[in-house]
């Protein structure tokens, strides 16, 4: 079901209990103020590492995998961040006709804005694309409430009057959030969407590695993250995601796996 209203979930309820009672205890007891201090120091330390782990349902819903009722049917999903890609997104686009899956991009606002045709093209072909930010900036997860209202909002705008679809997943860059962002989301309603398995194939340019790390979690339910922008090069300068996304085709077809777009997955 997707994002529609907002719950705060146990950690976010139980931090806001542990301010209030912080403030609490420094005012009945002032000279305790350093143990008030430490446990809210603490308390950020622990939000902090949920946002920084970015398959983390502490800060809010996260699809993590597929619905349970889309694994018992086989279904898999692809995901294809960062683009569109003027050189890559279109390969990608052939190999997936090829196997007859289909796919779901994350795209930044901004480069489709700079390449709408290709974005068109992603959905003409019967992908979806989905909310990936609009600038995909480093610093998305230290951002406010009204910093990721401009980030989510810009971008919805961006992609819908483009591809006419409106996005209904968002990834955050890097797969990094904070708090803020869980809101923003319910408000909007959009549903945070993650992985069950990358091959970090931005930063390894060994096609073998990837392509191992993606087949090893190759079953029903499973979400696999792969880039067609930001991607890496194998040493023959061929972008990763053309070596490896063939073989991870080939393989979820051998193994009775069908690939689905998120919000298929929905049904």
């Amino acid at each position: 079901m997707l994002n529609s209203t907002w719950r705060p979930t146990l950690l976010i309820r139980a931090s806001v209990a542990l301010h209030g009672l912080a403030l609490a205890a420094v005012i009945a007891a002032p000279a305790q103020w350093r143990w008030a201090l430490g446990a809210v120091v603490v308390n950020h330390l622990l939000l902090t590492a949920a946002g920084m782990w970015p398959r983390s349902n502490w800060l809010g819903p996260n699809w993590t995998r597929l619905p349970a009722a889309a694994a018992a049917r086989h279904e898999i999903a692809l995901t294809i961040d960062d683009g569109p890609d003027p050189l890559v997104t279109p390969q990608v686009l052939d190999i997936l006709d090829r196997h007859a899956a289909h796919a779901t991009f994350f795209c930044v606002g901004e480069k489709a804005a700079r390449y709408p045709d290709i974005c068109r093209e992603i959905v003409r072909r019967g992908h979806a694309v989905e909310n990936h930010s609009q600038h995909h900036s480093h610093y998305f997860a230290l951002l406010g409430p009204r910093g990721f209202m401009r980030e989510l909002q810009a971008a919805q705008r961006t992609l819908g009057q483009i591809t006419g679809q409106r996005p209904v997943f968002f990834r955050a860059p890097a797969g990094l959030r904070n708090p803020f962002l869980d809101p923003v989301l319910a408000r909007l309603g959009l549903t945070l969407a993650s992985w069950s398995a990358r091959g970090f194939d931005t930063r390894i340019g060994d096609a073998g590695r990837v392509r191992h790390a993606l087949l090893h979690a190759l079953r029903g339910g499973a979400i696999l993250l792969l880039h067609d922008g930001n991607a890496a090069r194998t040493p023959g300068g061929t972008p990763v995601i053309l070596d490896v996304l063939p073989a991870v085709l080939e393989s979820a077809a051998t193994a009775g796996l069908r690939f689905v777009r998120l919000r298929d997955a929905l049904s």
